[in-house]
């Protein structure tokens, strides 16, 4: 690897850079047996049918759902707890599971809402995705995953009353706990039977709504669109409007991505042709209805959203994080040496610690040294560029100028 410095006037040298090995691949995902999802379905039916019809926060049927997962969960070797919180003068439950090992600094979550509306047994919303999380983590035990992210489930409470089980769960962690979870994946609703293929948006490339999410949002929405393009399905973004378990934890600035397969919104005659189904019809008519059973279902729908989930999760969980070989901050050295004991083998090019040459106009604009300022005439034409060259040439980090010094210590840009 060769490293090229294109400097231009005026520019900031105050970047943190760190140069990192390149990462090892990710596991290989599994494929979810639809039978397995579907066979959860069934029982979280049966559990509706001989409890009311429902599976409502505060009715026994919730507690009968909860106790069914985390039974299960407990069998695989995943350390359970059922965490109760209490809303409208009822008690309800979350279930967390953590899967041992994996960095407990470094937590992925992976969640879905277990409670149904009180009309009906909630099978699409959302045993669909609580049946598809829980196969994902079944498999993760018949693999005996060792991932290097430490993985936690949850299977969330009163979600149907304002995200009432999530917001608990995140108001019971501590600051420092908090800062533990890098990321969160929700899954509500991923087997409509007019389905769409939705994944939040989590870089707000659509433009619209409430914005992106906090920082890695885009990482997780990106996983997410690899595998539905890796099996030539479409996706389109869909906004994080604060209607389902994400919105605790964006709140509390964590990042957070999903899938989604629609609700009672109805399919365009466009998105018709791109997926298929019936346009001008809610994408589920079952939407928060009796008749939401184990019927209102798409196979292949819940089929490609249970594996994407394990691609979301083998990937994220289990890639090796980059190894820094070397840092700068450009403010003080740290012991670079170029080319050290003639030991650098490169054919040609070298890394080398770049230092901006002082500058003048209307006053000091470059300072000569490696602690430097835009002025107040720069522009973009004025930049920092770290490009690694090699068989092809790839820009990695780029500073513009501007005619402020708004920042001096910015997070730390990595390049590989």
């Amino acid at each position: 690897m060769r490293s090229l410095w294109t400097m231009g006037m005026a520019a900031i040298l105050a970047i943190p850079l760190a140069f990192t090995a390149p990462s090892a691949s990710a596991a290989v995902p599994p494929d979810i047996s639809l039978t397995a999802v579907k066979a959860h379905l069934t029982q979280l039916q049966s559990i509706a049918t001989a409890n009311g019809g429902n599976r409502a926060h505060g009715r026994p049927g919730y507690l009968a759902s909860a106790n069914y997962v985390k039974g299960l969960l407990d069998g695989a070797g995943f350390t359970t707890t059922l965490q109760s919180f209490t809303y409208g003068g009822a008690t309800g439950y979350n279930v967390v599971a953590d899967w041992p090992g994996g960095d407990p600094n470094d937590i992925l979550m992976v969640g879905a809402h277990l409670d149904s509306v009180t009309a009906g047994p909630g099978i699409n919303d959302n045993g669909s995705g609580s049946a598809a999380i829980l196969e994902t983590a079944l498999e993760v035990s018949r693999q005996s995953l060792a991932p290097t992210k430490h993985l936690r489930f949850a299977w969330w409470g009163a979600e149907e009353l304002g995200l009432r089980g999530s917001q608990a769960y995140v108001n019971s962690l501590s600051a420092t706990e908090r800062a533990k979870v890098k990321g969160y994946y929700n899954f509500d609703m991923v087997g409509s039977p007019n389905a769409g293929y939705f994944v939040y948006d989590g870089d707000n490339s659509d433009g619209v709504g409430s914005g992106p999410g906090p920082a890695g949002s885009a990482q997780l929405e990106a996983t997410l669109q690899a595998y539905f393009t890796s099996i030539g399905v479409a996706t389109r973004g869909t906004d994080f409007d604060g209607r389902s378990d994400y919105g605790p934890f964006i709140a509390v600035g964590i990042p957070a991505g999903g899938t989604f397969t629609g609700a009672e919104g109805v399919k365009t005659s466009a998105q018709a042709t791109l997926w298929g189904g019936t346009s001008g019809q809610a994408f589920d008519p079952c939407y928060h209805r009796a008749c939401d059973t184990t019927a209102n279902i798409s196979d292949t729908a819940l089929n490609r959203n249970a594996d994407a989930i394990a691609y979301a999760v083998w990937t994220t969980a289990t890639a090796t994080p980059p190894t820094i070989v070397w840092q700068d901050t450009f403010e003080t050295s740290t012991g670079w040496t170029t080319n050290p004991s003639g030991t650098d083998t490169a054919t040609s090019g070298q890394w080398e610690r770049g230092v901006p040459q002082a500058t003048t106009s209307s006053g000091a604009k470059q300072l000569g040294t490696t602690v430097s300022a835009h002025g107040s005439n720069s522009s973009t034409a004025d930049f920092l560029r770290v490009k690694v060259v090699g068989s092809t040439t790839t820009q990695v980090f780029q500073q513009l100028g501007a005619a402020s010094n708004p920042w001096s210590r910015p997070a730390s840009t990595t390049s590989r």
